[in-house]
Order: C-alpha cells, then sequence, then structure tokens
C-alpha cells in the first residue's frame, strides 16, 4: 500500500473518528470553508476503490466505514519515512526525534523504557 494523498489522509482521519459515516456527515467534520458534497464523495469512491473504505448501502444511501486501521496506516507509514529519510535505521529516527523535539528527560526515559519492553 502507498501513502495516501493529503485529501484521502483528511476523510480517513474523519472517518477513523466516526468509525462510520455517510457522505454528509464526513463533510460536516471538515472546518470551514467545508469541501463540496461531491468533492467528499469523489474522496470516497477513491478509496473505496482502493479497499480501504467499505459501505453498506440502505437503499440509494451508503454508510463507509473503514477497512484500513489508523494503526495499520501508521505502520506503513513510518516505515515508508524510515526508509526514505533515515536510511531504513530505526535508531537514525529516533535519534533524530530526540535531538529535534527537545524532549524532556522524563519523555527520553519513557522512550527507553518502552524500547526495554520490547
Amino acid at each position: 500500500m502507498r501513502k495516501l494523498t493529503s485529501k484521502e489522509e483528511e476523510v480517513m482521519k474523519i472517518l477513523w473518528k466516526l468509525k462510520k459515516a455517510f457522505v454528509k456527515d464526513i463533510q460536516a467534520e471538515y472546518p470551514d470553508p467545508k469541501p463540496h458534497y461531491n468533492t467528499v464523495s469523489s474522496l470516497v469512491r477513491i478509496l473505496q476503490d482502493k479497499r480501504i473504505v467499505g459501505f453498506t448501502q440502505y437503499g440509494n444511501t451508503y454508510e463507509y466505514y473503514p477497512l484500513l486501521t489508523k494503526k495499520e496506516y501508521r505502520n506503513v507509514y513510518m516505515k515508508e519515512i524510515i526508509s526514505d529519510y533515515f536510511d531504513n535505521s530505526f535508531p537514525k529516527a529516533i535519534a533524530s526525534f530526540v535531538e529535534d523535539e527537545n524532549l524532556s528527560p522524563e519523555e527520553i526515559e519513557e522512550i527507553i523504557k518502552l524500547i526495554k519492553s520490547k
């Protein structure tokens, strides 16, 4: 699976939050100015074609739900970033976060505990 476009990600973030929704519900979650109904509908259909979103049909109406979990997508996305920007090195990625984010000693200790627990 490839990374989603930013517009597709917006729809997925809403669907992950709502769990299931009609296009009008997805559109309602956008901040103003909201995209046109047809724009949201097109994005949902693209995600459906990619088998990332499923649906339940009620007559002429469709209720959509994510087939891809947020965790599954995050794992794919993070692996791609680590591969593309950190020479496929998890230690380099973690070191970059530690250096760039000005983590507190407590946050660093938490990361060390997580690593040791695995």
